[in-house]
């Protein structure tokens, strides 16, 4: 399960290699596919479990950084930031909660 969450840059994964959380973001979003959105506690709770420190980190610590990744993926035009159903305008200031998914097209 961890191979899946590797870079495709790199040549070879280490077990022992941590996933990076953008990695996670854009696996969950294509597991999901275009015509569903992934809440972004989903992801926290998969990194944690992935990240193999369980207990050791709660799951809630990495919501700001799932934001963050979210929001640069967005501006890179990898995914789409949903408020109440609709696009965001501008993934770099909207506000409250959100979901996100994959682009129709891509």
């Amino acid at each position: 399960m961890l191979a899946a969450f590797c870079s495709k840059r790199e040549k070879a994964c280490p077990m022992d290699a941590p996933p990076k959380l953008a990695d996670v973001i854009l696996t969950l979003c294509r597991e999901a596919g275009p015509d569903k959105t992934i809440d972004p506690e989903q992801v926290a709770r998969k990194f944690v479990t992935v990240d193999g420190r369980g207990a050791a980190t709660a799951w809630q610590t990495y919501l700001n950084p799932v934001r963050d990744n979210v929001v640069k993926l967005a501006l890179e035009g990898k995914l789409v930031i949903y408020r109440k159903g609709v696009p965001v305008e501008d993934p770099a200031t909207f506000k409250g909660v959100y979901r996100f998914g994959i682009p129709a097209s891509g």
